[in-house]
């Protein structure tokens, strides 16, 4: 229907269940359109939109009274694309996003002052200049945004892969998140047994710490992550704390984005992860979709990093009832350690030699990386077997911690030792491994010196194997005696 002026006719509906509410919006918005209407309700508003052609519809979700659901979804998708505008508090930010999974629309962060409201409203309805060019422009910004989200979907999966404790974990994933523009702040946090958010990692570009955000109003990133719920701010004074926006604004933070961490589905909160903007940003549904698979990677690594102390408390009940690794078969840590102080004791009540060598598999997380994790326990044993038959039935060889072993050998003096890791490096680097490439090693040589203890002659080899490293790696270093 178009008026006299020949201009199609701009008809609104205003969704909201209290009258005082819908009567605010009449009043301050009316002129932006031919005919306004109100709706009390959902089926008012489906029965309107029905009856007449609304070319934009305004949700107002302010206040408890106004319902959310299935039939709110069903509202919006019934638009088709058709301009709709959301009214949101940030403390109903979640119902927000899960709406615009239903289709198209626009929303803003509430309370707005009047020339904001009305701004909002005749931005979605005014004409386009030039259609064409505005659908290029779109197209153009779309895919930009869309880089952007792969490019921090990739960076989260390399900063979560191979992760050992949640803190070297939550770093790394701080640093991959302010990796996308804009986010100036990122902090990870974990729920505590007592349902508290307490801060694992954080990373920023700004001058600011998130435990300065959080003294006193942890009310603030608990509210969703307790709830199950995301938190969108899109400007900090909205939070209601002046202290707050202050805080914030001085280091000209804009936006807040925090997104609560589940292990699965339904499944306890692990807490939250919270992302500051140095710019306003409008997020379209391809954010909050990307931000959302971000938050489950997220979980998912907090799980395995849990799942990993599990297996190394396990690991050392396992260790005292077993002396044997269990991947490489070979003698494990506390064994291994036993070992050396035993034939440490032989060694000066008998006058005997006694040399130990200490190897390091190079770069041998990129196997992981490469190949997986399967593929590399199996290089693990594969190496460890070679390695093993190539001792004598004296020497005792041991995993001491990941790829790191040892090789206590008994009656072997230093330039005998010295030969048998040439002889064992050699060895390794020509091993074909099954499923993946060759691999290299670093050697340390020790041989026992006169009142020396086991702390003291590790200490050596360590020191030793660390200069092998810095020398290139795949190489012998000598532990000179002290």
């Amino acid at each position: 229907m178009a008026n006299a002026a020949g201009r199609r006719q701009r008809t609104g509906l205003f969704l909201h269940p209290d009258a005082a509410r819908r009567q605010e919006f009449l009043a301050a918005c009316a002129e932006s359109f031919d005919r306004l209407l109100t709706a009390d309700s959902i089926a008012s508003a489906r029965h309107a939109l029905a009856q007449n052609k609304i070319s934009l519809l305004v949700i107002d979700l302010n206040g408890a009274a106004m319902p959310a659901g299935t039939e709110l979804a069903a509202l919006v998708r019934s638009r088709a694309g058709a301009p709709v505008l959301v009214l949101c508090p940030y403390t109903r930010s979640a119902t927000m996003a899960e709406l615009m999974a239903q289709g198209p629309l626009a929303y803003r962060i509430t309370p707005l002052d009047l020339p904001q409201l009305r701004d909002a409203v005749a931005g979605l309805m005014a004409p386009v200049a030039d259609t064409l060019a505005s659908a290029q422009q779109h197209l153009l910004d779309r895919e930009a945004e869309l880089n952007d989200l792969l490019a921090i979907q990739r960076s989260l999966q390399r900063a979560l892969y191979g992760s050992e404790e949640l803190e070297r974990m939550g770093a790394r994933v701080c640093n991959a998140l302010c990796g996308y523009p804009g986010i100036c702040h990122a902090a990870l946090l974990r729920t505590d047994a007592d349902g508290n958010l307490q801060l694992v990692a954080q990373d920023a570009r700004i001058d600011l710490d998130m435990h300065d955000v959080l003294a006193g109003r942890r009310e603030l990133l608990d509210a969703p992550a307790l709830r199950g719920e995301l938190l969108l701010l899109d400007a900090p004074d909205k939070a209601g704390d002046a202290q707050l926006a202050a805080l914030l604004e001085g280091q000209g933070v804009h936006m807040l984005l925090a997104m609560p961490l589940r292990g699965e589905p339904g499944g306890p909160l692990l807490g939250a992860v919270s992302m500051l903007f140095d710019r306003p940003l409008v997020l379209s549904r391809e954010h909050f979709a990307c931000f959302g698979s971000a938050a489950q990677l997220i979980s998912f690594g907090m799980v395995m990093s849990d799942l990993r102390l599990q297996n190394d408390a396990l690991g050392l009940q396992l260790t005292e009832v077993t002396p044997f690794d269990g991947l490489t078969g070979v003698a494990n840590r506390r064994q291994g350690e036993q070992v050396l102080d035993g034939e440490i004791r032989r060694a000066r009540r008998y006058g005997l030699p006694l040399a130990v060598l200490a190897f390091d598999i190079d770069s041998f997380r990129t196997v992981n990386e490469l190949y997986g994790y399967t593929t590399g326990d199996r290089a693990l044993a594969q190496i460890a077997g070679m390695v093993q038959s190539r001792l004598r039935n004296s020497d005792t060889l041991a995993r001491m911690r990941g790829e790191q072993f040892l090789v206590v050998a008994t009656h072997t003096v230093a330039i005998d030792a010295f030969k048998l890791a040439e002889e064992l490096r050699q060895a390794i680097a020509a091993t074909e491994l099954a499923g993946a490439d060759a691999v290299t090693a670093s050697f340390s040589v020790a041989q026992l010196a006169p009142d020396e203890g086991a702390t003291e002659l590790v200490a050596r080899l360590e020191a030793a194997l660390h200069r092998a490293k810095r020398a290139g790696r795949n190489c012998v270093e000598l532990a000179m005696a002290r």
